[in-house]
């Protein structure tokens, strides 16, 4: 894989209290993403904040590293819903600090037994670069619900019920 290099732009306005700030892509793909001290800390009111944007960061990673490891072993996800909190927490000593990153992983395969999910869970875990980041600063990656997975196979069923009872009633 060729080095990889993105940028960002930020700009801030003001004192910390009443400041604001926009974030915006170097690729264009966003745009003045607004955010101030009171909404990083309080309720978001529609703003982003640098903990969402790891979030973000970390789940998209997350995502191709599985979708790259399950295509791997011939099990290629159907569709994969992630989500990804970013806890940050005052450490006695160091001030706020990013200490937690919580994955959840939900997978759409019916073919995708429980065994090779989680080989496939880890090895996405180890190969995720922003997994490495967060565990070389020390952040934990390991509480229970983590990287917790869901095999969608009754959704599966579901959704072909549905289809045949659809194809039913328009016999009628």
């Amino acid at each position: 894989m060729p080095r990889i290099e993105r940028t960002a732009e930020i700009v801030w306005e003001g004192n910390l209290a009443r400041g604001v700030g926009s974030i915006s892509a170097g690729t264009g793909a966003f745009t003045a993403l607004p955010y101030t001290i009171a909404t990083r800390i309080g309720e978001p009111e529609g703003k982003t904040s640098p903990e969402e944007l790891l979030a973000a960061a970390h789940g998209a990673c997350f995502a191709t590293s599985l979708a790259g490891e399950l295509t791997g072993v011939g099990r290629p996800p159907e569709r994969m819903e992630i989500t990804c909190r970013i806890v940050m927490d005052e450490v006695e000593g160091q001030g706020h600090q990013i200490v937690g990153s919580n994955v959840t992983v939900r997978v759409h395969e019916p073919d995708l037994d429980e065994s090779t999910l989680a080989g496939g869970l880890e090895r996405a875990d180890e190969g995720c670069p922003f997994s490495a980041l967060l565990k070389r600063a020390g952040v934990d990656l390991s509480q229970p619900d983590t990287v917790r997975a869901v095999v969608d196979q009754l959704d599966q069923l579901v959704t072909k019920l549905e289809s045949a009872i659809d194809g039913l009633k328009s016999e009628i």
